[in-house]
């Protein structure tokens, strides 16, 4: 059920590496779902799915080509994410997730990236964006960071970090910032013991007192949408998005491919399964048909929006046109319904499994638990995102900073 965005949108040189990489994700998928129980019982990615991902040069799919990267389409994300998800739901997360540190890291200060690129192109970089959880201190050069982060998808195969943090200064407003850490400064803590997305490692993170450079950082103001400290290296629309606005769909492609791949199993099975007490064929059982299409329907119109929110996106930052903050949440609400259509989906899958879906040698059972999981992202909490749509269609001030 993968498909490319519109040609029409991106150059053909980036219309046939995005196929290419979905190819290679969508061959994977059944690699990777064969792996997804091992990646539950480790808490992490095994070595194998990290290797694999890296020699298929997913990670820098939207890393600039001047470095060797993809610099593929925005939409390469929901593509390429929901291939990935519909064999192993934590793989894709982790995979959209430290792919677009990449491609955030195109708008940092030069010096960051060739800090980072300049030693390793390949190298990975974790992220936790909870911006409460800092202590920062200006200090002279740059600032002093403290904090413990929660939801660091992916940090231990990662050499870097991006940490949020405000900077609050006497008589000024306050300063949301990035701040990006060498593995060296931050400590990982063995937090993540959860029912769903176990395989992506989401550990809690710590720091005391580390000294971060100005040029290590950037603030959240500068990537709204439009220039960025990055610009004038990076210059490709793909790199004047507004990254806050558009962080959902960052995510949003796992629940749709985790979606699709239990529809999938779901319909195979069928076809051969009888009810186990009348021996009637499920196929044949209109009940089971609705089910199948009302899952379907959830599912394409999830993709739709997903892919449809992304090429918008882009046409915008091709003709530099920043939208406005009703737009931008409009963004945010629409990626937070469609994601939930898509765990709606896999609801529907999952009470026409039957008795079946509890078993642990199946996949529905860890389907139906990332399903849920990733749906309890903050970014795609329905009352969150229609409120702060419905608060700045009234005309009141966006309380959302960042985006």
């Amino acid at each position: 059920m993968t498909t490319l965005a519109s040609p029409a949108l991106i150059q053909p040189g980036t219309v046939r590496r995005h196929a290419e990489l979905l190819a290679r994700a969508t061959d994977l998928a059944a690699v990777l779902a064969e792996r997804a129980p091992h990646a539950e019982e480790l808490r992490r990615l095994p070595p194998e799915n990290e290797r694999d991902l890296h020699e298929a040069g997913l990670y820098r799919m939207l890393q600039p080509l001047s470095l060797g990267g993809a610099e593929l389409d925005y939409t390469c994300l929901i593509t390429i994410g929901s291939a990935l998800a519909a064999g192993c739901a934590s793989t894709a997360w982790n995979l959209t997730n430290l792919a677009s540190h990449h491609w955030m890291l195109a708008m940092f200060p030069p010096q960051a990236q060739d800090r980072i690129w300049g030693e390793d192109r390949d190298a990975l970089i974790a992220s936790s964006f909870v911006f409460p959880a800092a202590k920062v201190a200006k200090a002279p050069g740059g600032y002093v960071l403290s904090g413990r982060w929660p939801f660091s998808s992916g940090v231990d195969v990662c050499q870097w970090n991006m940490l949020a943090g405000i900077v609050r200064e006497e008589g000024g407003a306050p300063d949301h910032r990035i701040f990006l850490l060498p593995r060296s400064d931050y400590e990982i803590l063995d937090t993540w013991h959860v029912t769903g997305l176990k395989g992506t490692g989401s550990q809690d993170v710590v720091c005391n007192e580390v000294f971060v450079p100005e040029a290590m950082t950037v603030p959240v103001a500068h990537l709204k949408g439009g220039v960025t400290p990055g610009t004038e290296r990076h210059p490709a629309p793909l790199y004047r998005l507004p990254v806050f606005a558009l962080f959902p769909a960052i995510l949003s492609g796992v629940g749709l491919g985790n979606g699709e791949g239990a529809l999938n199993a779901f319909v195979d099975s069928t076809k051969k399964r009888t009810a186990s007490y009348t021996g009637a064929r499920l196929s044949e059982l209109q009940s089971t048909q609705i089910r199948i299409g009302a899952a379907a329907s959830k599912l394409s119109h999830s993709r739709r929006v997903m892919i449809g929110i992304c090429e918008e996106a882009m046409r915008d930052a091709e003709r530099g046109h920043v939208p406005d903050i009703v737009t931008k949440q409009a963004y945010r609400r629409d990626l937070a319904y469609a994601t939930n259509l898509a765990t709606a989906a896999v609801d529907e899958i999952n009470t026409g499994s039957g008795a079946q879906a509890l078993f642990l040698a199946g996949a529905q059972q860890r389907r139906f638990r990332d399903a849920h999981a990733i749906s309890a992202h903050i970014a795609f909490s329905a009352d969150m995102a229609n409120a702060a749509y419905g608060r700045v269609a009234l005309g009141f001030e966006t309380d959302n900073p960042v985006v």
